[in-house]
Formats: C-alpha cells, sequence, structure tokens
C-alpha cells in the first residue's frame, strides 16, 4: 500500500515538473518574437524588465533575443556582453547559423563592421560546422556596407582555410565590386567568377549592365553580354535585350535593326522591353514608318503594349507637330485598358523618360482614387498641350 502511494507522488511529482518546464517554454516561445519587435522599434529599455516580469528561463533562446533587441537599437555594449556570454560558456553547444547570421546583419546594418569581424574570427577559431556560411555571411555584411576591402581579405582568408567558394557567394562577390567599385575591379571579379567556372546569374548581369550604363560605356556593355553568350535562355530576353539597348544608347539605328532581326533568327522571342528599346529609338528619331511597323509586329506577337509604348507615338507625332496625324498610330493600340508600366527601368537609365510619361506618372501619382485608362490619359494630356500652345502664342 505504501508502494502504490509513494509511485502515485512520485508520478504527481513529475507531472508537476513537466508542466512548470512546459510553462517556462511557452514563456520562452513569448518572449523572443515579442523581444524582436522591442528591437525594431528601438524599445530595448523594455527588453530586460520583461525578461524579468516574464520569469523567462535562461536558455540560448532568450539570451540571443535580448542580444539582438540590444544590437538593433545601437546598444553594442550590451549586445557584445551578452554574445561574449554565449560564447564563452556552455551556451556554445547550442548556437547556430541562424544567431550568428541575425547578429552579424545587425552589426552590418549599423555599419559595425569591426564587429562583424570580431564574430567572424570567434566563431572560426572554435571551428564550429557551419565555418564557410559565416564566411559568406561576413563577405556578404562588407559587400552590402561597400567594404570592398574587407570583403576581400575575408575571401583570401576563407580560400587559405580550405573553405570552397560557391557559386552564391561568387555572384555577390561580382555584385558588390559592380556597386561600389570601379570599372576595372568590376571586370576583374567577373573574371575570377568565369576562371572558377561559375555561371553569372541574372542579379550579376544586371548589376554589371548597370554600371556600364552608369559610365556611359554602351560598347562595353555590348561587349560583355556578348561574352555572357547571346544563346542563354535561362535570363528570358535580358541579353539580347541589353545588347539592343546598347546600340540604342547611341542611335546606331542600323546596328540596331540588325541585331534585332538575328535575335529573331536566334528563335528568341521579342518581349514588351525588346519593342519598348526600339520604339523610344524610333520615336526620338522621328522614324514614324519603323514605329508603326513595330506596332504591327506587337500586335501580331500578342505583346500588349504599355503606358511606354503609348507614350513614345504620342512624343513623336507631337514633336514634329503632327497631331492631327496622332489617330494613324493610335488605332494600332488598345486604349481601354488601365495604364501600367511593364518596360525594364534599366531602359530608363539609358534612354530616359519622354514628356507624355512623365506627365502621366505625375497625374496617377496624384490621383492614386481614380481608375484611369490609356484613353483618359491621352485626353487630358493632348488638352494639356493644346493649352500650352495657346498660352504661347497669346503673348
Amino acid at each position: 500500500m505504501s508502494l502504490r502511494t509513494n509511485n502515485n507522488n512520485n508520478k504527481l511529482f513529475q507531472s508537476c515538473l513537466s508542466m512548470k518546464h512546459q510553462q517556462r517554454v511557452s514563456k520562452n516561445i513569448a518572449f523572443v518574437p515579442l523581444v524582436r519587435m522591442l528591437g525594431k522599434k528601438n524599445m530595448p529599455h523594455v527588453a530586460y524588465p520583461l525578461f524579468l516580469d516574464m520569469k523567462c528561463e535562461v536558455s540560448v533562446s532568450t539570451l540571443s533575443a535580448l542580444m539582438l533587441c540590444y544590437a538593433d537599437s545601437g546598444l553594442f555594449f550590451q549586445a557584445q556582453a551578452i554574445w561574449d556570454e554565449l560564447i564563452n560558456s556552455s551556451f556554445i553547444l547550442d548556437i547556430d547559423i541562424h544567431i550568428v547570421s541575425d547578429l552579424m546583419n545587425a552589426y552590418g546594418t549599423m555599419g559595425r563592421f569591426d564587429e562583424v569581424s570580431r564574430v567572424l574570427r570567434q566563431v572560426t577559431i572554435r571551428d564550429f560546422g557551419f565555418c564557410p556560411k559565416v564566411y559568406a555571411l561576413a563577405i556578404s555584411c562588407f559587400g552590402k556596407g561597400g567594404k570592398l576591402q574587407m570583403m576581400e581579405t575575408t575571401m583570401k582568408e576563407m580560400v587559405s582555410r580550405g573553405f570552397p567558394v560557391d557559386s552564391a557567394t561568387g555572384n555577390a562577390f561580382l555584385r558588390y565590386y559592380s556597386n561600389f567599385g570601379s570599372i576595372m575591379e568590376m571586370e576583374v571579379a567577373y573574371s575570377r567568377l568565369k576562371r572558377c567556372r561559375f555561371l553569372i546569374e541574372e542579379e550579376g548581369i544586371r548589376a554589371m549592365a548597370n554600371k556600364y550604363i552608369r559610365e556611359r560605356r554602351f560598347y562595353k556593355l555590348g561587349e560583355f553580354v556578348r561574352d555572357v553568350g547571346l544563346a542563354r535562355r535561362n535570363v528570358g530576353n535580358l541579353l539580347w535585350n541589353m545588347l539592343l539597348l546598347s546600340y540604342a544608347g547611341n542611335f546606331k539605328m542600323k546596328s540596331l535593326q540588325r541585331e534585332f532581326l538575328l535575335m529573331l533568327e536566334a528563335g528568341f522571342s521579342p518581349d514588351i522591353t525588346t519593342f519598348n528599346i526600339r520604339a523610344i529609338a524610333f520615336s526620338r528619331m522621328s522614324l514614324f514608318w519603323d514605329l508603326y511597323i513595330s506596332l504591327e509586329h506587337m500586335n501580331r506577337d500578342n505583346v500588349v503594349p504599355d503606358l511606354v509604348t503609348l507614350g513614345c507615338v504620342i512624343d513623336a507625332f507631337l514633336d514634329r507637330k503632327l497631331g492631327r496625324n496622332l489617330d494613324f498610330a493610335l488605332n494600332k493600340m488598345n486604349l481601354r485598358g488601365q495604364p501600367v508600366v511593364i518596360t525594364d527601368t534599366l531602359v530608363f537609365e539609358v534612354l530616359g523618360k519622354g514628356d507624355f510619361h512623365c506627365s502621366t506618372e505625375a497625374l496617377l501619382e496624384f490621383n492614386r482614387t481614380k481608375k484611369w485608362s490609356y484613353r483618359e490619359l491621352t485626353a487630358v494630356y493632348l488638352r494639356k498641350k493644346y493649352r500650352s500652345n495657346q498660352i504661347f502664342w497669346n503673348y
């Protein structure tokens, strides 16, 4: 009888302990996202009293949440103290890549790159199983902050320790040199990527193209996309569009037409960006017949024009005082649809925006509640141009 009583008491005691443990775990689960939110809202002074009030268990999850809250709020001394406690105690066994990643990103966002280096050194010295990922994270933090020399040093250290550089890290390396380095440094990074037999991804292509465009190096842009390979299909029409843009930027119309025909022969179908690169060039050069043929080609391929296409037509006719002939081209377009801009933004970096495009964008931004159609926008713009001409002639 006494044995049964003792067994029942032990079971009751164990169930009470498990309930208390579950309550602590549930408190920890509730505490972590709450404290992270306090860090984002710059309220770190509430975090520690909340930790005491909720009577949370001291664990890696709660301490790391407090640490990231302090780091996000700029209290680096407190964040560093908690990190040192984690890295130099038994909690080190529970530290994972997510904690290190969040801490590095918090330091990088606040511009504390020396702290990123310190965390990297502390983690790699202890030889965690995720050291290659930590090196990649550090490279990303330095690259986003434009610290190219620190990024280069980290990459060399990573290679010297025998860790492989993957395609994602190589492409990120190229993007950061494109954003913050010179053209020569960017091209060296691209050569290094090719030597490693890595395929340059779409983001890397865009970053390099954007760099050439910012520097107005259109010939180099054309050379680059040819070197990448115009036959690549996993990036859509991006490479062909960049090649056409390299000619349109200098208004080399014969070369533009020739490369467009070669694109069709290679089996690529033009998209709205392809057509609008040509349409903007035709509009600026007042090549009305080519513009009209381009609209017909769009209809034949079922490519729906956007606001940029309409602006090319209107600007071309009004710039030459041929507003009465405007309906001839507009009849090829569906003016009942709602205005959208689908054209790649790199086109505007090279060729800019037309007067119609700028005016209608300002109108749409000012009056967002109304659902406009292309026909209504055209009517408003033509009325505006008519009034401006009347004012000019009255003076």
